[in-house]
């Protein structure tokens, strides 16, 4: 039963007056469901609440963290096809999408609680005294991380599970030790407050500090920008548009104190076809980019929308093909439609650009906000002169650029914004032959792939979800992976400590029993 109700702690408020409704963009209308705006008491009472619980929570033991995000996980499938129904009816994606990605959310916790578990995440430094050390005594200092304190977490249009409400962002935070005040993304507040009731359910029954968790809704920005403005929230998780998260970041350090803000933005991943690529399997990487590019209608931020390739007579054959591929493909339904409205007058304004050739455009007739895919055709000196060429445009699109060699390929990768993925399509020779190509993209990326395509995101301790502006605001971060615990937490060195009042991971007898870099070299 979908209250419509704010979760402050462990309560339903609903004090706003400002009402909203979700959609069902597979229908063309809005769901059942009413939904109430948090209002500027509920705002800080969620906040003071988060407040008074990171006393609590940053003192709970590893374990006992690692117990609470395995009951979420637990929590969240015992909501059953509830929850796969309203994420549907929300989000116009298919069942099959919506399982996988309940999957992929308990995984996240479940690895995160598994990170806990073996507690060397702390990163536990040791630098033992040396009073009788020459010409001065050496002092016994020793570092670890601590959770900073209360986070905010922004939800996502395009993930309703594994990047909003208890997504990657959510699990890293809690796991960090800082409880975690969610801003429901308005296209799917009833998903959210679905699993906003499981994470609830799992912080009482696993003895969580009250306040550890809560889910705020909004229709507009007013809520976030409260959230973010407020003096004792200490850090934001954003998933989103490069307009909202450059403005988020941008409030954030206008503040007396000035907080991190780690957003992850817009990219066009770019596509590096070397020639070799398309010798032998022309035909079979059109077809996988045909369907890469029209992934769940495009809303991927790992989706290809720019590809780059040498002039020939295979490149042409190769935008022919992928052409043909993707007008095979029948279109889904996009999220909103707002975002269906963005994207036809994103592709518009690009496809009317000087020196832009439209080579695939779907013609049929399509159903209620589905996205009809569309390939462009360029050459490199036009996208080099034009940069709203370079623009993302969210959905089933992308460029090809016809380079007239390599060097170009190099110029324009030199002259691209930050992305968070990039690909090289190639032979093993080709790849050692074009280096300063490989070079120039990977210092563009944060991920950077050989024979592959970049939609879909392993999560696991290798992961980079991340990279140089405008892809996120710090490239040091990742977003996605084990490592996102990184962002929630701050270094303390303890000089001259009492042993027995150290915290346990940095106490002599290693109690924990964890790795720890002691006088320089690794050891449990």
């Amino acid at each position: 039963m979908i209250s419509g109700k704010n979760t402050i702690g462990n309560k339903l408020s609903k004090q706003g007056d400002i009402t909203f409704k979700t959609f069902n963009p597979k229908e063309n209308k809005p769901t059942e469901w009413t939904f109430y705006e948090a209002s500027s008491a509920e705002i800080n009472e969620a906040v003071e609440l988060a407040t008074s619980a990171f006393k609590i929570y940053k003192n709970v033991t590893g374990i006992k963290k690692a117990e609470f995000l395995e009951a979420i996980a637990t929590e969240i499938e015992t909501l059953g096809e509830e929850l796969i129904l309203i994420y549907c009816k929300e989000s116009g994606l298919p069942e099959g999408r919506a399982r996988g990605e309940r999957g992929r959310t308990m995984g996240q916790l479940r690895a995160f609680a598994a990170l806990l578990k073996d507690g060397s995440w702390v990163e536990a430094v040791i630098e033992k005294a040396q009073p009788n050390r020459d010409p001065m005594p050496k002092s016994d200092i020793r570092k670890m991380l601590f959770p900073i304190g209360p986070v905010v977490v922004f939800g996502a249009s395009n993930f309703p599970l594994a990047f909003s409400t208890a997504g990657g962002d959510t699990a890293s935070a809690l796991a960090a030790g800082c409880p975690v005040i969610v801003k429901s993304h308005p296209m799917h507040a009833a998903t959210g407050e679905l699993v906003s009731s499981a994470v609830i359910k799992a912080a009482e029954k696993t003895g969580m500090p009250n306040g550890v968790f809560s889910n705020l809704n909004s229709s507009g920005i007013t809520v976030g920008q409260q959230l973010v403005k407020h003096p004792k929230v200490k850090a934001v998780g954003f998933t989103g548009s490069i307009a909202g998260g450059t403005a988020l970041y941008k409030l954030a350090n206008e503040r007396v104190e000035p907080i991190p803000v780690f957003a992850e933005m817009g990219s066009i991943n770019p596509i590096v076809v070397l020639p070799s690529a398309l010798e032998k399997e022309r035909d079979e990487w059109a077809a996988k980019y045909a369907s890469s590019i029209t992934m769940g209608a495009g809303q991927f931020c790992t989706n290809p929308g720019l590809v780059l390739g040498v002039k020939s007579k295979n490149l042409d054959d190769f935008i022919t093909t992928l052409s043909a591929e993707i007008l095979k493909l029948e279109p889904t339904c996009m999220l909103h439609p707002n975002i269906y409205a963005k994207y036809n007058e994103g592709k518009k304004e690009l496809s009317g650009q000087n020196g832009v050739t439209v080579t695939a455009d779907y013609e049929k007739d399509v159903g209620a906000n589905e996205a009809k895919q569309t390939i462009l055709n360029v050459s490199g000196a036009d996208f080099l002169a034009n940069t709203k060429l370079h623009t993302e445009v969210f959905g089933p699109f992308s460029v090809v650029v016809s380079c007239k060699n390599t060097t170009e390929i190099e110029t324009i990768l030199n002259h691209l914004e930050g992305q968070l993925t990039g690909t090289v399509l190639g032979s093993e020779d080709d790849l050692a032959a074009h280096s300063n190509v490989v070079d120039a993209l990977q210092s563009r990326v944060g991920r950077i792939l050989f024979n592959g395509v970049p939609t879909g995101v392993e999560v696991n301790s290798s992961m980079v979800h991340g990279g140089p502006f405008p892809a996120s605001t710090d490239s040091r971060f990742t977003s996605v992976g084990t490592s996102a615990i990184k962002r929630w937490v701050r270094p303390v060195s303890f000089q001259d400590w009492p042993n027995k009042l150290l915290p346990q991971a940095l106490q002599n007898e290693n109690p924990l029993g964890i790795v720890r870099l002691e006088e320089g070299s690794y050891t449990n």
